[in-house]
């Protein structure tokens, strides 16, 4: 149900550019002009995603912090920079309730972030706390996200395989470590899943605590690998 509102959401848009306003048949809702002006990630870390300077080999590049503490995710893919349009797109969606937004972007990171090999068994995505979900938002932008990510790449959703134990404070003006100090025993598994390739979902990776902390939650249920992926990534 909350899916065919999203997709319904989406079709209204396409008659004019989210960004530009111009004329746009595009099924994303974006011109092909304000397509690629996008801010593509090109260059990233294999197991963050964090962006690293361009270079003539781009498989098996780590950032420093990886290489000394790998995270309990194998692996972390974005489709774009934090950055001008997309920073703008992800905030109209996730908190001015603009679906159409948020299903354009969906529907253009799916594309670009396909797994060809190793293909997750089941996608997750990052669960917000009941009071959140009821009182603030009204959706979870990351169920949206994963809803359309497995509807392009036919892997099925776990919406409610995780559960978020606390509602806990805004984050965004946390370190690293002290996210990950709050995000300790945070999240619930309600679904088995010893033996499975977990795929998380989220809107944007910052620090990656929160895809960290849900990592090890399900490791420790018994999944057998985690590879997670997000809209965009931050410097």
């Amino acid at each position: 149900m909350v899916y065919r509102l999203f997709s319904q959401f989406l079709s209204r848009s396409l008659v004019r550019c989210l960004l530009c306003g111009d004329s746009c048949m595009h099924s994303s809702g974006l011109c092909d002009g304000c397509r690629a002006e996008l801010p593509h990630l090109h260059s990233a870390c294999e197991c963050c995603a964090l962006p690293l300077p361009p270079s003539p080999s781009q498989s098996g590049r780590q950032c420093p912090r990886c290489l000394q503490h790998p995270p309990a995710f194998a692996s972390a893919r974005a489709a774009w920079h934090y950055a001008f349009p997309i920073g703008q797109l992800v905030q109209r969606f996730k908190y001015r309730g603009d679906l159409v937004a948020g299903h354009s972007l969906a529907r253009l990171a799916a594309a670009r972030l396909e797994p060809m090999a190793d293909r997750p068994d089941l996608l997750v995505p990052i669960p917000l706390h009941w009071r959140k979900f009821l009182f603030k938002r009204g959706f979870n932008q990351a169920q949206l996200i994963a809803a359309e990510f497995g509807r392009q790449w036919r892997i099925p959703v776990a919406a409610r395989l995780l559960r978020k134990r606390g509602a806990g404070a805004s984050q965004q003006t946390l370190t690293r470590a002290r996210r990950l100090r709050n995000l300790i025993r945070s999240f619930d598994v309600r679904q088995p899943v010893r033996g499975l390739h977990i795929g998380l979902v989220d809107d944007v990776i910052t620090t990656g605590a929160t895809l960290e902390a849900a990592s090890r939650a399900l490791l420790e249920a018994g999944a057998w690998r985690i590879s997670t992926y997000a809209l965009a990534r931050t410097p």
